[in-house]
């Protein structure tokens, strides 16, 4: 990491953000000669390192790590990286890019200037770029609903961004909100740790670790499934509001089924929807929930079969996941005292924010509207959003190919020749 003079104030190129997205674009802007700046909020990869639990660990296998210049490269390809060693792995791509970056630094407006560029304002000074990206990525607001401002003070209150450990939490039952990734792993990480768990389950879907004989990322990758645009998927740009599947890599990696959590003592409930003179009121919904994950999960080995019969493929044969546990009768309330509920981790998400950013391309719902990270306003480019081209957009396997593709934009207004690797442009 280089740290920029302070008396330069304009660049051909800002790229506001500093995860793997900002860098990823900072290595191809370094390839083609393009003087440019990052500017960080906080430091560099910082998400990985403070938002993140104790037992994290990633949900896709390590072959999948391709960052620009810095491909996994360790002795288990098809294992899952935990939290630190996701840090040593950033912390050599931070080496290998050398970004030119200021931290601390936030963005506070970006707009057109009357000079064909960009004026940057930020919290250490004034900035002005010919070009700016956005790689800040789109989860930035916590989502905590209005109702947990009547909860009792006597309730920890955590969002999954904020949650590290069972031990962190006071005594009591966990109630934990949503399940989606962070809210099935974080349930099972309480579970494992032999606490009361109560969760409320939402509408994310779940699939198998492993089917016949490999990881599912193994088959869906053959099957060509994280090459798939956008523009190709059967829901089209729909699949950006897609909750991700619930499945993990730790221990070596394992489906989640909450059907097996309740067996085992886990109490589930369907999504949380009020709180009431001290009751808390679930969606009748639990039943539907749990069978549509099912019914997702038994979908995509079902679409592996296929893959398999028409390829010739021998594998070990295939099997359908058959429920082990169903809820007697659809309980919507609960009552906050009698429960013994002493934290919540709240589990449902977060919301965009580029309230920053003056220009006229977002959606009512605050999302920029863009073609594989161009938007309709010149010279303003996007990279890192959840499905910006693939499924692999928002990760460390498909940020590469969406970098590339932008900053050969970039250079193309620029004049500027720039060769990128063919795994970086498909």
């Amino acid at each position: 990491m280089s740290q920029t003079s302070d008396s330069t104030t304009h660049f051909s190129v800002i790229v506001v953000g500093g995860g793997q997205a900002g860098l990823s674009v900072s290595y191809f802007l370094k390839q083609a000669g393009i003087d440019h700046l990052v500017l960080e909020k906080n430091t560099i990869t910082h998400t990985w390192r403070t938002q993140r639990w104790d037992a994290f660990c990633l949900v896709t296998p390590n072959w999948q790590c391709a960052l620009p210049g810095y491909p996994y490269t360790g002795d288990d390809p098809h294992g899952f990286m935990r939290k630190d060693e996701i840090i040593d792995y950033l912390d050599g791509f931070i080496r290998t890019v050398d970004a030119p970056v200021i931290e601390h630094t936030e963005v506070q407006r970006v707009a057109r200037n009357g000079e064909g560029g960009f004026s940057v304002s930020t919290s250490q000074g004034q900035f002005t770029a010919d070009q700016i990206v956005v790689a800040s990525g789109g989860y930035h607001t916590p989502i905590v609903p209005r109702m947990a401002e009547r909860l009792p003070r006597s309730i920890v209150q955590v969002q999954s961004s904020e949650y590290r450990n069972p031990q962190a939490l006071p005594e009591g039952a966990v109630l934990v909100v949503g399940s989606g990734q962070s809210g099935a792993q974080i349930a099972e990480d309480l579970h494992l740790a032999g606490r009361k768990v109560i969760l409320a389950v939402g509408e994310a879907p779940r699939c198998a670790r492993f089917y016949r004989g490999r990881d599912v990322v193994d088959w869906l990758a053959d099957m060509k499934y994280y090459d798939m645009p956008v523009d190709q998927h059967p829901l089209r740009e729909g699949v950006r509001d897609n909750t991700n599947h619930y499945v993990t890599g730790r221990d070596g990696g394992r489906d989640i089924d909450l059907r097996k959590f309740a067996a085992e003592g886990m109490e589930l409930y369907g999504r949380l929807q009020d709180l009431q003179d001290g009751v808390l009121h679930f969606a009748p919904n639990l039943t539907g929930n749990l069978d549509d994950a099912d019914k997702t999960f038994n979908g995509i080995n079902a679409g592996i079969d296929a893959y398999i019969a028409k390829n010739g493929i021998d594998a070990p044969p295939g099997s359908r996941y058959e429920a082990l546990w169903s809820p007697a009768e659809e309980r919507t309330t609960l009552d906050l005292q009698a429960s013994g509920i002493g934290s919540i981790v709240w589990c449902i998400g977060f919301t965009p924010d580029f309230s920053w950013l003056d220009a006229p391309i977002f959606n009512g719902r605050g999302y920029p509207a863009h073609t594989r990270g161009l938007t309709p306003l010149d010279g303003l480019y996007f990279v890192g959003l959840p499905w910006l081209h693939t499924w692999g957009s928002g990760r460390f396997s498909g940020v590469a190919r969406d970098a590339g593709f932008v900053v050969e934009k970039i250079a193309a207004c620029r004049d500027v020749k720039v060769l990128v690797h063919d795994e970086a442009t498909v």
